[in-house]
């Protein structure tokens, strides 16, 4: 009688299973929820700026928000770091620049008009000069033939600036094209293709 109480009060084994996996979906959905808080604080500066139309501080967060989920400084920011970027983080930005600049800023946006102006992924892999100068004149980086990084400080930084020409600052590295052509394969690679 006694190992038939026992066996009554033992639950058996698929029960134990079935309650464990109610605690793993439990965790689940926790770690979730603390994600989306996490990512939350990441995004509320940017969209606080853009929010308020600051695309200057947009500009300069958005910076802070890539370096910072690289864990790199910009100096550190190498191209192999582009190709450990997370697509949800580029998706995210390209998201708000595209709301609050009416579509004519984000990633998405750049890409576009560098497909526009004759780019691919060809033109990248071989890091083709004259299709990122286009890109450049096309999008407000370039006047009279000069790359205009060292004019930063003097953009047009409201919705009127060339669409596509923000995000930018992020875009600057001691790498310099290389940088530019990670990026934008890092883009394909996200689908942040229109």
């Amino acid at each position: 009688m006694s190992e038939s109480l026992n066996q009554e009060n033992t639950p058996d084994l698929a029960e134990i299973l079935s309650e464990i996996q109610l605690l793993k979906d439990k965790v689940l959905t926790l770690e979730e929820k603390l994600k989306l808080v996490s990512d939350i604080d990441r995004y509320s500066q940017l969209q606080d700026f853009l929010k308020a139309g600051n695309f200057k501080e947009a500009d300069q967060e958005t910076s802070k928000v890539i370096l910072d989920a690289v864990n790199r400084s910009r100096d550190d920011l190498t191209p192999n770091d582009m190709k450990q970027l997370p697509c949800n983080i580029l998706q995210v930005i390209d998201r708000l620049w595209r709301d609050y600049s009416g579509d004519r800023f984000g990633f998405s946006i750049q890409l576009r008009l560098y497909l526009e102006v004759g780019g691919s992924l060809d033109t990248l892999r071989a890091q083709n000069m004259s299709i990122l100068e286009k890109y450049g004149d096309r999008v407000g980086w370039r006047k009279n033939g000069q790359w205009e990084g060292n004019n930063y400080p003097n953009w047009d930084f409201s919705v009127s600036a060339p669409e596509g020409s923000f995000p930018a600052i992020w875009w600057k590295s001691p790498y310099g094209f290389k940088m530019a052509t990670f990026c934008f394969m890092r883009l394909i690679e996200c689908e942040l293709v229109q």
